[in-house]
């Protein structure tokens, strides 16, 4: 299994929620509505879920090994860091070329 692309589809600052992201399997499978999310030590990756007439909460999609798991949260959370620092350097540049600005 190979992710080929990872989309940051919305990133958020309040809550535990910092993000929603779809990744694509092998330039074959969309798996859309995953979640960053900040753990107590950590963010964390929880793959889509949906919630049942008991109100137990069950994922539709979820890797089945370990190194599967593992594959999945580091792509998407280092593609979630790359897309903050990126924000970040363009929110800087902007701010410096209005000061430069006469």
């Amino acid at each position: 299994m190979e992710i080929t692309d990872v989309k940051i589809r919305k990133i958020l600052s309040d809550g535990r929620l910092r993000a929603v992201v779809s990744i694509t399997l092998d330039d074959m499978i969309a798996v859309h509505d995953i979640k960053v999310v900040q753990g107590d030590e950590r963010l964390f990756v929880a793959m889509p879920s949906r919630k049942e007439e008991n109100g137990i909460f069950r994922d539709i999609v979820h890797p089945i090994s370990s190194s599967a798991r593992k594959l999945l949260e580091e792509s998407i959370i280092e593609s979630y860091e790359k897309q903050l620092a990126e924000m970040k350097a363009e929110e800087e540049e902007s701010v410096s070329g209005e000061d430069t600005e006469i």
